[in-house]
Order: C-alpha cells, then sequence, then structure tokens
C-alpha cells in the first residue's frame, strides 16, 4: 500500500513538473504581429506566403483620399505593400468616373508587419491582399466612428447563386478595371456575381479568368496583387485555370441550388491550428523586433 502512494505522488509530480513546460510553449504568433501598431523600418518587402507570411517595412493608406476611406480604422488594418497602396490608389480614381460612385471604401488590407491576425482573415499576411466594399461610396466624409457602425451593401441572393436588385453595371464594370491591372493574380467574388458578369461581358473576356467564386465574398471584392517582380522570398499561388472560369462558377451556382447530399464518411474537419514564429519564414521574426 505504501509503494502504491509512492507511486502515485511520483506520477503526479511528473505532472506537475510537465505542466509549465506545455504553458510556457511558443506563442502564437498572431498574438505577437497583433500587438505592432506601427510597421517595421525596413525595406518593404512581402516574405512567404498569403496565408504564411509576414511584411517588411509596410506603407500605411491614409485613413482618407481623394477618392477613397478606409473602413473599420480601430483594427489597424490599412497597412500594405506599396504595390496595393499604389493600386487601391489607381482603381479608386476609376471608380469615381463610374455613375454614382465618387471612390471606394476600402477594407482590410493587412496588419502593419502583417502577419496572422488576431481575428478574421487566414491570408492578408504579406500586404498584397485588399478588401474592397461593394457598397457605392457616394459619400467619403466619413467620420470615424460612422466607418466603425456603417456596413457595406450584400449583393447576393439564393445564398450567393444569384445577385440581387442592389447590383448594378458599375458593379460589374469596376470589377473589370480592377481584373484588367496586369498587378492582380485573382479577385475572389461570390459565385452569382461571377456567373452575372460572365453573360453580360460583350467585349474581352480575359479578365473573367482572374475572377474565382468563393464563400462569403458578397459584401466585398478581395483583390490579391502577384508577388512583385524579383521578390524571390514572395511566393505566388499557383495562377488559375486556362479560361474564363465560367462554366466552374455555374457549378458552384448548380451546387448551391442543388447540393449534393452529405457524404456520411466525409473525414471530420481538423481544427485549424494557430500559427507559431517557427511557422513563418524565419525573416518575420526581424520584422517582429524591428524598430
Amino acid at each position: 500500500m505504501g509503494i502504491y502512494r509512492l507511486k502515485k505522488s511520483v506520477i503526479g509530480c511528473v505532472i506537475f513538473l510537465l505542466m509549465p513546460v506545455v504553458s510556457l510553449g511558443e506563442p502564437e504568433a498572431r498574438q505577437l504581429f497583433g500587438k505592432k501598431r506601427d510597421a517595421s523600418n525596413q525595406t518593404s518587402y512581402a516574405h512567404g506566403s498569403y496565408s504564411k507570411g509576414c511584411l517588411a517595412g509596410g506603407e500605411q493608406l491614409a485613413q482618407t483620399g481623394e477618392t477613397w476611406q478606409a473602413m473599420r480604422l480601430s483594427r489597424n488594418r490599412n497597412w500594405g505593400h506599396p504595390a496595393v497602396i499604389d493600386y487601391i490608389k489607381g482603381l479608386s480614381k476609376k471608380a469615381a468616373k463610374l455613375p454614382g460612385w465618387n471612390g471606394l471604401y476600402i477594407g482590410d488590407i493587412s496588419q502593419p508587419r502583417g502577419g496572422p491576425m488576431l481575428s478574421g482573415h487566414r491570408s492578408h499576411q504579406i500586404g498584397l491582399d485588399v478588401d474592397i466594399w461593394l457598397r457605392i461610396a457616394k459619400d467619403l466624409t466619413l467620420p470615424r466612428q460612422t466607418r466603425e457602425e456603417i456596413s457595406s451593401t450584400s449583393l447576393r441572393r439564393n445564398n450567393g447563386a444569384f445577385v440581387n436588385d442592389k447590383w448594378t453595371r458599375s458593379h460589374h464594370d469596376l470589377i473589370k478595371a480592377a481584373a484588367s491591372d496586369r498587378r492582380v493574380a485573382r479577385i475572389f467574388l461570390f459565385p452569382g456575381a461571377k456567373v452575372q458578369m460572365c453573360k453580360d461581358e460583350n467585349g474581352d473576356r480575359a479578365w473573367l479568368r482572374k475572377v474565382r467564386p468563393w464563400w462569403g465574398h458578397h459584401y466585398h471584392f478581395h483583390v490579391r496583387l502577384k508577388c512583385p517582380l524579383g521578390m524571390t522570398g514572395c511566393k505566388d499561388q499557383a495562377p488559375p485555370p486556362a479560361g474564363d472560369g465560367c462554366n466552374e462558377a455555374q457549378g458552384w451556382v448548380d451546387r448551391i441550388l442543388n447540393p449534393p447530399p452529405p457524404n456520411p464518411n466525409a473525414p471530420k474537419p481538423k481544427p485549424r491550428r494557430e500559427y507559431v514564429m517557427s511557422d513563418l519564414p524565419r525573416q518575420c521574426a526581424k520584422v517582429l523586433t524591428s524598430k
């Protein structure tokens, strides 16, 4: 009986000693990057991939410009690589020429030093992604508090199978202008909008290849730029398949309207593991500690 109690005591001590090792493990990268309020004092560089990387020398998009306003300022996500800041400014000028538009409302770009975010996106980590609201930007004098409270406009109907009555030809023309820039790799948008644009486009259709259907993108469209030329530490996503992608988008719509029966043998999705610093490119440690 005494030996049993001794063994039990030893096991308990071992477990107790191991507990601090687990709790003192490497912190989540999102906690570290989420605390940074400004960019690193480095040459601008996108390290890693869109969903696993960081941003050196980020540039902040001004909260308000002649043809844009940054929204949800409390998030401090109006930072990006200079290429995306330049892209936003140029596209907003084109938007201001559309009927009823004075420019663009800009959603999330990246955190000041990129990296994993405390909430929301899995991507937007290297400063080359930007969310652009689908709400027609008529008033570019919105105060800070209004920008926290106002919502964008959903353009979907039937769970994204179709556009609703708020969709306009101007939305089509804006997304066409956004995709036609040679720096753009992809644009993510709900499938019903892609199908509608496929039906309505009578001119050049090459730009449609870049517009890819994706869940949830009915309040905004998500623009992803290619890695800047010569930036070897930045990892591009594989190019979209050849063609305009209209058949693929129609397939999404068909599955929304007639969903396949659930597969009882499908494996349960694994919980997402949050990245730690050792998961990211090694340069990200310097981005994080740079002044």
